[in-house]
């Protein structure tokens, strides 16, 4: 799945960075649980595997797009993707 599907789907209408718009997700945000404040956008899901996963997507925002991951031991990982293609900073092990 890739972002513009998934804006699609939650029918979020704002303007992201060009390239994020090809950028896939896992499909797993699709049956995820959206809410909206300001104009900054979570989707939250938990999986079977117990592991919870976060999409932020905030327009405006230096990381418009943010994926965090909660694993059953509380453990974080994810990615921040930033404005400019390659611009990524993982995050692990918090």
């Amino acid at each position: 799945m890739i972002l513009k599907d998934l804006l699609s789907h939650f029918e979020i209408e704002e303007e992201f960075p060009e390239y994020l718009y090809e950028q896939t997700f896992n499909e797993v945000f699709l049956d995820g649980e959206m809410s909206e404040e300001d104009n900054k956008y979570k989707i939250v899901i938990t999986t079977r595997q117990d592991v919870t996963h976060q999409m932020f997507l905030n327009p405006s925002d230096e990381f418009p797009v943010v994926i965090l991951s909660e694993l059953p031991n509380g453990l974080l990982n994810g990615m921040k993707f930033g404005r400019e293609k390659g611009q990524v900073t993982y995050i692990n092990g918090l």
